[in-house]
């Protein structure tokens, strides 16, 4: 952290000659970010894009959770539970190519049936304007299956003899999720999307360079900080510019993760972090 106020030597190899010979140079780093074209709207998409994951991927994986609790054929539970768990484990570049494969011009399988339908075919990879429905897709695909069984997790801890004593009482099915499995679990969906928040100004690095990399066309909607700042180490070679954007990044997350405790604590104590 000590860097993002300095101009960084590499000559400078430990803590103490960091400490005694840095240049010290202020907020200029933070200027180099802050100052530049395209610092509003990588932060915009961050944030947009982060909160669009959060919210979709939470209620999707909730309810995955609660549907895979009504199920009565363990053998069907488990090879449905095997099938959702199986994209989190592919790699974001093989994602790339099945996306390809899917939403190439001229040989993807939408727009050939698109064309059967006598629909106009879209040009996905030069249309910035879907990519954020893209990306919220392949998301929840590759990673709702494994968020779900946390809180089908937390599912399972619940007294079973609340169910029963529900059922005696005349409780349907739709009735009992909602009065007692999800309030149950509302703690775990609070500290899950807590944790999430805390990482709200961390793009998904990964996934948004598999799937768009240097395609500038789609920048106006997937560019982040994150890809932003890759590209600009890559011309520019700065570790203290580096350095001043991760500090950054990590400081607001901070003031999210504390702000939304704060309104968990006051409003639903038991979802509080601390």
């Amino acid at each position: 952290m000590i860097i993002a106020f300095q101009k960084f030597d590499y000559r400078n190899s430990n803590l103490w000659l960091i400490l005694t010979h840095g240049n010290w140079i202020g907020l200029t780093n933070f200027k180099f970010f802050f100052a530049s074209m395209s610092a509003a709207r990588v932060i915009f998409n961050t944030l947009f894009l982060n909160l669009l994951f959060i919210v979709t991927g939470t209620l999707l994986a909730v309810l995955i959770a609660l549907l895979l609790n009504e199920l009565t054929s363990k053998w069907f539970t488990k090879t449905t539970q095997a099938v959702m768990l199986f994209p989190n484990y592919i790699s974001w570049i093989v994602v790339s190519y099945i996306l390809i494969s899917l939403l190439s011009t001229q040989y993807g399988i939408v727009n050939k049936i698109l064309t059967t339908f006598g629909m106009h075919t879209v040009d996905w990879y030069t249309t910035a304007g879907v990519w954020p429905a893209v990306l919220v897709f392949v998301r929840l695909w590759k990673g709702a299956g494994m968020s779900a069984i946390i809180f089908l997790a937390s599912i399972a801890g619940i007294d079973q003899s609340m169910y029963e004593a529900a059922a005696i009482d005349g409780a349907n099915r739709f009735k009992i999720i909602v009065k007692i499995t999800l309030p149950l679990i509302m703690p775990t969906i609070i500290i899950m999307t807590l944790l999430s928040i805390g990482r709200i100004m961390f793009g998904d690095f990964g996934m948004i360079y598999a799937l768009v990399g240097d395609n500038g066309t789609l920048y106006s909607t997937t560019d982040i900080i994150d890809t932003y700042l890759f590209r600009s180490l890559r011309q520019i070679g700065d570790p203290s510019q580096a350095m001043a954007i991760g500090l950054f990044q990590s400081a607001v997350g901070f003031i999210m993760v504390y702000g939304s405790n704060f309104l968990a604590r006051k409003f639903y104590p038991d979802g509080a972090l601390y």
